[in-house]
């Protein structure tokens, strides 16, 4: 009997790997996601069982680094349409994992075999959707999902009461009560004074 794919987990998984990964794609920092992922990469080598806490991490850590041949791509829209998870011997042929990965690859499947599936799951549903950089300021968006309506969103964000354009334009603290302008001039890489 086949293993059953847990698609609402897969869908969370998802979601969380997905917004860690929009957190580290910036223009203004083009490698901050590779470092993270290489950081994430040594970390998961040396415990793997750190992913029992923080399952996310494997599909981030192998994002844009697994290929899906044409005929895999049917395969795995076969297997998360029936949700049933490949065997090892199917799975094994229907992804393409980065030579420099394979040692974290063979870590994770001693560890929990499951989980790496899970996280090439989540890879291939990832891949499914765009993702391009976002700037500070918007200029540039991602459409992870067909469905997203930038326009209900971006009301929504600007016609909370908690919204106000002016607090964000006005950076003089100095009236407030302690306040110590010694880091007024610290900036952040990047950002403009």
């Amino acid at each position: 009997m086949a293993n059953k794919l847990n698609m609402a987990r897969i869908r969370a998984l998802q979601t969380d790997a997905l917004e860690n990964i929009e957190s580290y794609m910036d223009p203004d920092t083009p490698r901050a996601l590779e470092q993270f992922t290489a950081k994430m990469k040594a970390i998961l080598l040396a415990s793997p069982d750190m992913l029992d806490s923080v399952p996310e991490y494997l599909p981030m850590a192998l994002y844009g680094r697994v290929k899906f041949t044409p005929a895999a791509k049917l395969q795995w829209q076969q297997w998360l349409s029936s949700a049933t998870a490949p065997t090892w011997d199917q799975f094994k042929t229907s992804v393409a994992f980065n030579n420099a990965d394979v040692e974290l690859v063979k870590a994770i499947r001693a560890h929990n075999e499951a989980q790496l599936i899970e996280a090439c799951a989540v890879l291939f549903l990832l891949e499914g959707g765009k993702i391009v950089a976002k700037r500070r300021n918007g200029s540039e968006t991602y459409n992870e999902d067909p469905a997203y309506n930038d326009a209900e969103h971006d009301d929504a964000d600007s016609d909370s009461h908690h919204y106000d354009s002016d607090d964000y334009d006005n950076d003089d603290d100095s009236d407030e009560e302690g306040y110590d302008d010694q880091y007024d001039d610290i900036r952040f890489n990047g950002e403009k004074p």
